[in-house]
C-alpha cells in the first residue's frame, strides 16, 4: 500500500524523517520514486523476556501484538480468518513531528510459516496532529495495495481473508459504520510465496516501509470481536492460540488481553 498523497505532501513540506534519524523522506522519495508499506513476518529474534513473564503460550515480538493459531488441526490447513475491530485513533508519542502509525489486520501465515502472508486490514497514521487512515490488502512478500474505502477513527470494520488454493485467495473489508464493502481476488506473487495455511492471525502491527519500521503511534486500544478461523470445515476461535505482545528496546509497547474465545484487546503501553 502506497502512502496517500496527503501524507506524502505533508511529510515533504514538513521535511521530517519517516523512520530512522537521517533518513529524510524527501531524499528517499527521490532515490526510490515512492515508498511502499509492507508487513513483515513476526520478528521474535533477540527479544528479551521480562522477569515474571506470563504463561508458555505468551510470546514477544518486535512488530506483532495479537493472537496467532500456530498449529492447524491434523490433515487440515487454515483457509479463512476473520474478525471485527475498531479503527484506532492514533496520537503522537512525542513532539518530533515525525510520521507515526499502527496497523490492524487479519491474515493467514507469517508466524511459523514465513514464506507468504495473505492479509487485509487498516493503517492509522499521525503526523503534526493530522490523522490519516487507509484500508489495504497484501500478499507478502509483495507490498500492500490500497482499497478505495473511507475510514475514520472509531469506525467498526469487518476484515476477512480466504484461500481457494495455495496460490489463490481473496481479501474483504466492510466498514459497518458507513456500509461500504470492498473485495479483491489475489494470486501468489511467485511459486515460492504460496500459502501453507499453517497460521491464522489477528494482529496489531508496527509495520515497515522499505527496510525501516515506522515509529509506533499511541493507538490506545484495538478491540477484536468475532475472531474466527476456518480449517477443514471447522471454525476455531482464540482458544489454545499463542498471544503475542510487542516488545521494543526491552519495553512492552503493546499488551494483549484475551477475555473470551472470540474476542480480545490490544492496548498501547
Amino acid at each position: 500500500m502506497k502512502f496517500t498523497k496527503a501524507i506524502l505532501t505533508t511529510t515533504i513540506l514538513a521535511g521530517s524523517s519517516l523512520a530512522a534519524p537521517g533518513s529524510g523522506l524527501v531524499e528517499r522519495l527521490q532515490g526510490r520514486g515512492a515508498l511502499s508499506r509492507q508487513s513483515s513476518p513476526a520478528e521474535k529474534k533477540g527479544i528479551l523476556l521480562k522477569q515474571g513473564a506470563e504463561g508458555g503460550k505468551v510470546q514477544y515480538s518486535k512488530n506483532w501484538a495479537g493472537v496467532v493459531r500456530e498449529n492447524p488441526p491434523a490433515r487440515a490447513t487454515y483457509t479463512a480468518v476473520s474478525a471485527t475491530f475498531t479503527v484506532p485513533e492514533p496520537t503522537a508519542t512525542n513532539e518530533s513531528g515525525e510520521m507515526q502509525a499502527v496497523s490492524a489486520w487479519v491474515g493467514i501465515d507469517g508466524d511459523t510459516y514465513t514464506d507468504a502472508i495473505l492479509q487485509t486490514g487498516i493503517d492509522a497514521y499521525i503526523q503534526n496532529g493530522q490523522q490519516t487512515f487507509d484500508a489495504w490488502y497484501e500478499w507478502y512478500p509483495l507490498s500492500a495495495e490500497n482499497f478505495d474505502l473511507q475510514l475514520s477513527a472509531g469506525d467498526v470494520v469487518v476484515a476477512k481473508v480466504e484461500t481457494f488454493s495455495t496460490s489463490k485467495g481473496a481479501a474483504i473489508i466492510e466498514n459497518k459504520s458507513t456500509g461500504q464493502r470492498v473485495t479483491k481476488t489475489l494470486s501468489a506473487p511467485s511459486t515460492s510465496a504460496t500459502i501453507a495455511g499453517q497460521n491464522a492471525e489477528w494482529i496489531v502491527e508496527d509495520f515497515n516501509t522499505g527496510n525501516n519500521m515506522v515509529p509506533l503511534a499511541n493507538f490506545g486500544k484495538v478491540d477484536f470481536t468475532g475472531a474466527q478461523a476456518e480449517a477443514g470445515g471447522v471454525r476455531y476461535g482464540t482458544h489454545d492460540a499463542a498471544v503475542l505482545h510487542i516488545q521494543q528496546n526491552g519495553n512492552v509497547k503493546a499488551h494483549v488481553r484475551v477475555p473470551s474465545e472470540t474476542e480480545f484487546s490490544v492496548t498501547y503501553q
